[in-house]
């Protein structure tokens, strides 16, 4: 049984915590907030059964969690990651799992001394309509050219317009649309492929920030592009187009949603897993497997992907100017 406490309270811990507390092999023993919000948090503890609701995390290490998710802003994912680590308990923290790559890789090292487990809770990588993608992919012939897109109206842009910066558009807490959305997009086309040769980023920024964004990704036989915004709305969803036929989805790559597989030759399949309301029961089912079994390997498996991503990212958005705190040599 997975003794797992939460470090965050806010819009995705609130969205899957029914969903999550009724997990089998795992039992949640306490939620860490701010101290500010602590009457939020033990409501929100007492809808779900948690037994414990707290503002520190020694306080919520002492109920005997041996696997923390940590699901708070970016800039706070290291540190709070580390922290646990240091203490031998498991972690699963929050895409992205750190402000940059440099970060990434020495948590993994840590995990790696202290003999934890360390996953980036990304949606993608565990539905089966990913499953599906893969299986299809030899039946469209030569992959000619990949696009995958998420907009979606930020409900904090207004506010950032009208000058409030709140952490998902504030630079020096690792905001921004590379770090939000288009991590599903780069999660999905780069579980299917892995790493491009060279990528680019094209942002429209605002006060320093990416608000929306294009990645273009070269691979040795075709390109790929990542497209993600959170200042206007668009369609979502991806394509990918062989010299046999295409494969394309119909939501955002964190759900994906049904896909569908059009041939040449008139041949036309669909697939949906049924897994959008529900989209974090497959990957904590699987951090719960690979926990109780011991499974490294696949542990390590997932961190690389991970970490590839993360690379991806940190090089895209320094390249277009966008640095973070931690991107700087004294951090």
């Amino acid at each position: 049984m997975m003794k797992l406490g939460i470090i965050g309270a806010g819009v995705i811990v609130r969205e899957f915590l029914p969903s999550l507390s009724k997990m089998e092999g795992l039992e949640i023993l306490g939620i860490q907030g701010r101290t500010d919000t602590i009457p939020h948090v033990e409501e929100l503890c007492r809808a779900n059964g948690i037994p414990h609701a707290f503002s520190d995390f020694e306080e919520l290490c002492r109920t005997g969690i041996d696997t923390v998710y940590v699901a708070v802003p970016n800039y706070l994912h290291e540190p709070y990651c580390r922290r646990a680590l240091e203490k031998g308990i498991h972690v699963i923290v929050e895409k992205p799992m750190t402000s940059n790559q440099q970060e990434a890789l020495s948590l993994k090292a840590l995990a790696d001394r202290k003999g934890c487990f360390l996953f980036e809770a990304v949606t993608t990588l565990y539905l089966g309509n990913f499953a599906k993608i893969k299986e299809w992919l030899p039946r469209i012939g030569q992959i000619k050219i990949v696009q995958s897109q998420y907009s979606q109206y930020s409900r904090r842009y207004d506010a950032f317009r009208a000058g409030q910066v709140l952490p998902v558009f504030d630079p020096m807490k690792a905001g921004g649309a590379m770090m939000d959305l288009n991590l599903y997009n780069l999660h999905l086309v780069m579980g299917l492929f892995g790493k491009p040769v060279s990528s680019e980023y094209y942002a429209n920024m605002e006060r320093g920030i990416d608000t929306s964004g294009i990645l273009f990704m070269q691979y040795p036989e075709f390109q790929a592009f990542c497209l993600a915004a959170k200042d206007c709305r668009g369609n979502a969803g991806a394509v990918i187009q062989g010299t046999n036929g295409y494969i394309r989805t119909e939501s955002s790559p964190n759900v994906i949603g049904k896909v569908t597989l059009e041939l040449n030759d008139g041949t036309r399949e669909e697939f949906d897993d049924g897994m959008a309301k529900a989209r974090l029961i497959p990957e904590f089912t699987s951090f719960i497997r690979a926990i109780n079994e011991n499974d490294v390997s696949f542990c390590h498996s997932m961190l690389e992907k991970s970490i590839a991503v993360s690379q991806v990212q940190t090089e895209a958005r320094l390249k277009a100017g966008i640095c973070f705190p931690a991107d700087k040599p004294e951090a």
